[in-house]
């Protein structure tokens, strides 16, 4: 049975960098996912947004954590080499509930210490953004909201994290914890591992893996939302654009990193994992038009996400980043949602820095945060709507991807307007040449 001082359940965006953050102290460290690869859960299906911080409540620690690592948000990704655009976002009203929900927005916003936040007219938010409706009266420009890609970014945090000696326990599902002498033992389907300390980053299991030894007062909800994937060739905004309707919150379209617009959906009931709702898509469609009439929608794919929504004891839905420690030396993220993409760094350093000051370990003076991104485009092209070399494959291979799919988040293969399908066969052989010890 191996023993480490720490150990992180859970390989999404957070438990990546619970794991680096680990790595700032003397500290040996493991993750254990379930998955095939990092990065499959919530974080796999994601808006990309990085959130300006008006949405929380003034004085909260989602509040406080947003507009700091907002700030931030730059200086991470240029560490571990991962594109990061500060391209703004509007959110807009056409009537006057949605107008007063931004004038709510903004006083939040200010109170937050938000740089730069201001209510505009309809007139000037077309100024900006001259395929808005006509039916838009008034917005709130928020210039400090980003986006990342998702994957991308925890997929940076957690090679950096092996880079300064944590380890992976990949295609390893958590059975029970046994709570010891100074510490637990994790029973997995594959072995036996000791720890002083665990991070729970279980994401929708959170209160799952909690219960497994100590209680939980919190549960956790799946809801959904569709997505919808345009063409990067298109006449897109510049900017995030949030729609506030009349009955709550509409749509939202993000300009990617890699250039598409991704469009999502408000939150949604569940009915089968990741599986889209026919119904879903249309009102995406519907509203897009109504929000952005002159857009032309040119859908290369379609997709769905799961979401956490926790809730406590008496049924209440809880809104603030849920934090427990039910014992010295365990802490859980409990169904974070939105903005935990944007707090990931953050949310990371607070649950390491418990687990550090617990074990009395002292900084690791050795750790390295940079990261360099693959960059080996020469050579022969295996994907040819994205330019994706055969070079860039292989390096992704030697650095974890085992799947077609873990290649793709790590290069962008399959990520064009033909959605993989000339290129996966060829990956797949690759994949099965290294599997052969032959590459």
């Amino acid at each position: 049975m191996k023993s480490y001082d720490a150990a992180v359940i859970g390989g999404g965006v957070l438990g990546c960098f619970a794991l680096r953050s680990l790595c700032r102290y003397r500290l040996s460290a493991v993750l254990i996912e379930a998955q095939a690869d990092v990065c499959m859960g919530v974080t796999r299906a994601n808006s990309a947004i990085v959130y300006a911080g008006y949405d929380n409540k003034p004085g909260s620690l989602k509040a406080r954590m947003c507009v700091r690592a907002n700030r931030h948000f730059h200086e991470l990704c240029s560490e571990l080499d991962v594109p990061f655009s500060r391209c703004g976002s509007l959110m807009t009203s056409c009537g006057e509930k949605g107008n007063a929900v931004l004038e709510k927005k903004y006083r939040d916003g200010i109170a937050n210490g938000l740089e730069g936040l201001e209510l505009i007219s309809g007139d000037k938010a077309r100024k900006m953004e001259p395929m808005l409706s006509r039916d838009v009266q008034s917005a709130l420009y928020a210039p400090m909201t980003g986006t990342v890609n998702p994957w991308r970014l925890g997929i940076a945090a957690c090679e950096n994290a092996v880079q300064n000696g944590a380890e992976l326990r990949l295609n390893t599902k958590l059975l029970a914890i046994k709570e010891t002498d100074g510490g637990y033992i994790l029973h997995t389907d594959r072995e036996d591992i000791f720890c002083k300390a665990v991070i729970n980053c279980a994401g929708l299991s959170a209160h799952v893996v909690q219960r497994m030894v100590y209680p939980c007062a919190v549960s956790i909800e799946k809801d959904a939302a569709d997505f919808l994937v345009m063409d990067r060739d298109i006449e897109k905004p510049s900017r995030i654009i949030f729609q506030e309707k009349e009955d709550g919150k509409g749509i939202t379209a993000v300009p990617c990193t890699e250039g598409n617009l991704l469009v999502d959906s408000a939150p949604r009931a569940m009915t089968r994992p990741y599986a889209t709702s026919a119904e879903g898509i249309e009102s995406i469609k519907k509203q897009l038009t109504a929000l952005l009439p002159e857009l032309e929608q040119d859908i290369i794919r379609t997709f769905a996400a799961l979401r956490p929504n926790p809730h406590s004891e008496d049924g209440r839905s809880i809104n603030d980043f849920c934090i427990e420690t039910p014992a010295p030396g365990f802490v859980s993220l409990i169904g974070i949602k939105t903005p935990g993409l944007t707090c990931a760094e953050e949310l990371g350093r607070y649950v390491a820095g418990i687990c550090a000051e617990y074990l009395q370990a002292p900084p690791n003076p050795a750790f390295d945060g940079h990261r360099q991104a693959i960059d080996c485009a020469d050579g022969d092209i295996v994907c040819l709507c994205e330019g994706i070399s055969r070079a860039e494959i292989v390096e992704s291979i030697r650095r974890g991807a085992r799947t077609v799919e873990a290649v793709k988040r790590r290069v962008g293969t399959g990520m064009g307007r033909c959605q993989g399908s000339r290129c996966e066969i060829k990956i797949a052989q690759i994949l099965e040449t290294y599997s052969n010890g032959t590459l």
